[in-house]
This record gives structure tokens, sequence and C-alpha cells, in this order.
């Protein structure tokens, strides 16, 4: 009988729904770090909710485990990278707070608006100041939500419902989900500039950490409200603070912090213009019991017949020939959607050569991945991303062919978005050296990297050495570089491997100094 250990305070619905399943079960509550490394040796599955971080040292003492479940969708908590390394599959339950962190975003809307947390104050210390809490009202409003994953389409439903113009800003979601909601998509300047009301619903990622910072609050209207209840770190605080102080915007209402608790001299803290809840949008009972049933449900299918659901590490290579295109797959997809614009319609996958009478399900769900992972964020995984891709709208096809031009075989990822289409293609050399062989019409040898940088431009004496000399002068060293051109005096491309990301300094002296046609820092996780 396999052995779970629920180190966290969690319903007492997770225990019950495990042992009806045939699991033995340990509720010791809210553990200790040291108590939680000295205990969770002899146990297969671990249970924690946020509080306990299950570090690389108590992975690494957890000798018999086999599977740590998150009560709730961020793994923040769990070191999945010492979790993977072990053969442990990491899993959370994503859908069982969606109408919480929903009702919550609301909340504090509603509580800013109507300044209800300054008044309760003011009326507790005998104070009766009807004029000095005069709010705003929602009605005939606009609300701008960042981000329609599934909590952003439950807001619009409560915008509407409070008769509400609902407009969003989603980059990778295509125009016919957004109707069927009745949300209107806007690019994310004119969002900001026309929204009473924002709130945010994006998960944490490389692209959306400071997402909101002094220029997007100079560009929202001095009456607009900002909400949100996602990821800390995805707004400025300092920004945000000076631009409340400063009467850039109205108001601010936050759930979520940079660094959590929240340090005791935070200037918001003082910062009337700001309604401040500890991290409480999941903090339901009724969220609280459905997480604790989710992850319970999920760990009894995986200890009863080997299924995973809503995995967030895991992939599954059924012959270990493919084993190397998979991570390959997931470079070649997240390359193709960074260097696209607008919204993602479509991911093709055509498998040339030795590589195409294999069973490559599992490399077309890391490519998938690849393409969807700027705008879900961890979220999508190999084992959910078809689902994932669906529920966006994104239609997923493979082809097969057997040339494979000069190669054994060869992958080629083409995005298709509203604004056209990109195609990567890669290989992977004797050694199992993956390279990018292709993007769209020009020909590469490149091995991809962390970091990298797309440009194209006129193809005149000097650009080369220009663009080294830039990157130089903002201490980017250049790996590795490829170069190709229509024609001589036409246009040129080139593609960097670099050590450290382009900075937005070494972006903008490029596009001043070069004048490129096109230019992207694309990150690679």
């Amino acid at each position: 009988m396999p052995k779970v250990l629920i180190a966290d305070d969690i319903s007492e619905e997770c225990a019950r729904i495990l042992r009806h399943g045939g699991v033995e079960v340990d509720h010791r509550g809210k553990m200790k770090p040291e108590d939680l490394k000295l205990a969770v040796a002899p146990y297969e599955g671990l249970i924690v909710r946020s509080a306990v971080k299950v570090t690389k040292e108590i992975v690494e003492a957890g000798r018999s485990l086999k599977i740590i479940g998150r009560a709730g969708i961020g793994v923040d908590n769990i070191d999945q990278e010492a979790a993977t390394r072990r053969g442990i599959i990491v899993l959370n339950a994503p859908l069982g707070n969606i109408t919480a962190a929903a009702e919550h975003a609301i909340a504090l809307l509603l509580a800013n608006a109507r300044n209800i947390v300054r008044a309760d104050v003011s009326i507790r210390n005998g104070k009766w100041e009807r004029g000095a809490y005069t709010g705003v009202q929602l009605e005939g409003k606009t609300l701008g939500i960042v981000g329609l994953g599934k909590i952003g389409a439950r807001m619009a439903a409560y915008g509407k419902a409070f008769n509400m113009r609902v407009v969003a800003y989603d980059p990778h979601l295509v125009r016919e989900r957004a109707e069927v909601l009745g949300v209107e998509l806007l690019e994310f300047d004119k969002m900001l500039q026309e929204a009473d009301f924002i709130t945010v619903h994006v998960p944490m990622t490389d692209r959306t950490r400071g997402m909101f910072g002094a220029r997007e609050f100079g560009r929202m209207k001095k009456t607009a409200r900002i909400v949100n209840t996602s990821r800390g770190g995805v707004i400025d605080e300092g920004a945000l603070h000076e631009a409340l102080e400063k009467g850039a915007i109205a108001g601010a209402a936050l759930d979520v912090f940079e660094q959590e608790p929240i340090p005791k001299e935070h200037p918001l803290l003082r910062n009337e213009k700001a309604t401040l809840t500890p991290h409480l949008a999941a903090s339901t009972q009724e969220a609280q019991v459905q997480v604790a049933i989710d992850i319970a449900n999920q760990f009894v299918e995986f200890f009863s017949n080997g299924v995973v659901r809503n995995a967030t590490n895991l992939a599954s290579i059924g012959d270990p020939s493919i084993a190397a295109f998979v991570k390959l797959a997931e470079d070649l997809g997240s390359l193709a959607v960074q260097l696209s614009d607008g919204a993602v319609r479509g991911i093709e996958l055509t498998y040339m050569g030795q590589i195409a009478g294999f069973d490559t399900d599992v490399v077309t769900q890391a490519a998938i991945k690849g393409v969807l992972r700027p705008a879900v964020g961890e979220g999508v995984n190999v084992v959910n991303a078809r689902i994932a891709a669906k529920d966006r709208g994104v239609q997923v096809s493979e082809q097969r062919r057997k040339d494979a031009r000069n190669y054994k075989s060869q992958i080629a990822v083409r995005v298709e978005t509203e604004r056209g289409g990109r195609i990567v293609a890669g290989t992977l050399f004797e050694g199992r050296e993956p390279r990018i062989t292709q993007i769209n019409t020009l020909d590469l040898d490149l091995r991809p990297s962390r970091f990298m940088l797309y440009m194209q431009y006129p193809d005149v004496p000097g650009m080369i050495g220009k663009i080294g000399t830039i990157l130089g002068g903002h201490s980017i060293n250049i790996a590795r570089m490829e170069v190709g051109r229509t024609g001589r005096g036409q246009q040129a491309v080139i593609l960097l491997t670099l050590d450290d990301p382009a900075t937005p300094a070494a972006l903008d002296e490029l596009r001043t100094s070069v004048q490129p046609l096109d230019i992207r820092s694309v990150t690679l996780t």
C-alpha cells in the first residue's frame, strides 16, 4: 500500500479520498522544514499547499518519493528541478480556485472603488465622514482584463453583470475565442488608455515580470484603478506607489507582492489609495476543499493505474531514441512564437527523415508547450499541452516526410498567427547536439541557447561590427553567430546566441544605430 504524507494545512477531505482509494495517509498539518526533512524518507507521495516549501534538501531526503502534489495552482514553493532530476512527478490542482480568485479580484475592485477599508477604519474610530469617502461606480465604466485565461474569462462575465464594457489584452488569444466570451480584444497601450479599471490575471514569466511600471501608469487614465491577484512582481510596486502619490492613477488593490510577507517598511502600507490583502485570493472554504479533492483524486489515479494529470514536470517518452528531440521541439516552438506577432491560430509540426517513423506525440506536445508557455506560463506542460491549445482555439497538425534534406532527421515547427506565419526547423547532430537549421527560408547551423538575439537589417558594410560593438558596450558577450542575406545589398538576417540577455538599453541603441526592420530578444527555458 503506497504511503502519502500531507505536510500542510489541507482539508481533511483530501485524506479521506486517499484512504478510500487504497492509500495509507499520514496527515500532520503544516510542518516545519527541518521536521519535514526528517520525516519524508519513507513516503512515496507528498502533498503541500503554499505555506510549506519543498526545498532541494527535502526532495533529496525523500528517498522513496514518486510524486509531489500542490493543492493549488502555483508550484513556486516546490523545487521542480530537484524533483525532476530525482524522477519525481510534480502535480498541481489548477482548477479548484478559479471562482475564489475571480471573486476576490471583484471584491478588491469594489473595495477600492468605494473606499470600503478606509471608511471601515474611520467609523470604528468614532467618526462619521460620509463626504470624505465618496467612491465611483462600476456601471457604464470600462473593465480592462489582462490575461483571458480561465480566471480572466470569469472576470469578463462578472464585468458584464455590472453592465460594464469589457475589453482585454491577451496577445496569445485568438479573436474568435474573445468573441465567444463577449470581450473586445485591444492592443496593450490602447487598453491602458481606455480602461477605467484594470485587473491582472497572468502567470509570472520573463515577459510579464514588471509588466506594469512607470510607463504603463503614465498611459492610464488619472481616474483608473488597477487590481492584481495573479503574481507579485507583475507590477513594479515602487512605480505603483509613486503613481498613486502623484495622482497618475486613482487607486490600486493588491493581493500578491514581490516579497511575501510584505516588509513592514513597504511604502504601499502607508498609501491610503492602495487596498491590500495577504494573498487571500484562493482562501475560501470551498476553494480549499476543492483543491484538496482535486489533488487527492490525482494521487489515487496515479497510484491505482499510473494516470498522470496536471503534471508540471513530466514528459512521457515512448521510445528512448526520440528523447533528445523533446527539448529541441520545445526550443523550436518557443523560438518560432517569439519571432512572431499576434495571437497564435495554429501550430504545424513537420517530421522529416527517420523521426517521421516514430511515435512523436510527446515531441509534438513539447513543441506546443514551447509555443504556449510565454502566454500560459507554468500551467502548460507536455502532459496537458494539447488541451491548453484546444482551450485557446489553437489548431495543431502534423505532417511526415521521408526526405530530411541533408539530415537523418529534422523537425520543423510552423506557428501561424493573425499576422502571418513563421517556420523554425532543427535537428540533432551526432552526439545528440541540437541545432537550429532554418528560420523561414534562411538556412542556419546554430546551437540554441537560453539567450538569443534575432535581427533583420540592411545589408551594408560594417553592420556586423557595429552590432558587436554596441552589445560589447553593454557588457553583453556574443557566444555564436549566424548570418544570411537575401542578396548583396538587400536584406541581411543575423541570429546571435548571447551569454546574457540583451537589455532594453542595448536594444534601443541597436534600433537607433542599425535601424533594423525587425529585432527580437529571445529567451528559451
